[in-house]
């Protein structure tokens, strides 16, 4: 074998040792959104939103009120504290109403005929995303189902990370540094 050869081999089997590395780190970091963690708890917060009837055909309902994209033509916002696998955090469940034609009227009458998607921010426990303030976000379709971007990914989690566009990206600019635009309680 020549050494040209022997070099050859010798980075070849260095680029897939390096490769493999990568690969294997890559797979130990959680995913940011959409992975099995992140669905899993987004299942968990959505049974105790149901039965504190905070979701579902009969969960308490706010006034509807215009909203704009991405979340919908009309709003209502619940916000509560609640428990998820022993964490207790605050909650903010915005769902999200449309239709053609639809008011707020037909909103406030017949909720669940134009409900498109209930979105959800929950504070999780320190240190699960210190550089956007610990918030999970989730999107649900009305029976409870995560929604998934146009890419298939779960919309689940730290939602959009690092992204210019999405949940996080959107909330960082929210007024007082809380990543939450209606008011300023969770700081």
């Amino acid at each position: 074998m020549s050494i040209s050869n022997k070099m050859i081999n010798f980075v070849g089997a260095t680029s897939i040792a390096l490769s493999l590395s990568f690969s294997v780190q890559a797979a130990d970091m959680p995913m940011p959104f959409g992975g099995k963690d992140s669905t899993k708890y987004a299942s968990d917060l959505w049974m105790v939103m149901e039965k504190s009837s905070l979701v579902g055909p009969n969960a308490i309902m706010s006034t509807p009120y215009e909203g704009q994209e991405p979340h919908g033509a009309f709003l209502d916002t619940i916000d509560t504290k609640v428990t998820v696998n022993g964490h207790s955090g605050f909650l903010i469940i915005k769902r999200n109403y449309g239709g053609e034609g639809v008011s707020k009227e037909d909103v406030a009458e017949k909720p669940n005929k134009f409900l498109g998607a209930v979105t959800v921010m929950f504070k999780r426990e320190k240190g699960y995303d210190t550089e956007n303030k610990d918030w999970f976000y989730v999107k649900y379709d009305p029976k409870g189902g995560i929604m998934k971007n146009p890419k298939g990914a779960a919309l689940a989690g730290r939602v959009a990370k690092g992204m210019d566009q999405g949940c996080i990206a959107c909330h960082m600019a929210a007024p007082g540094g809380d990543y939450v635009f209606n008011f300023d309680r969770t700081r």
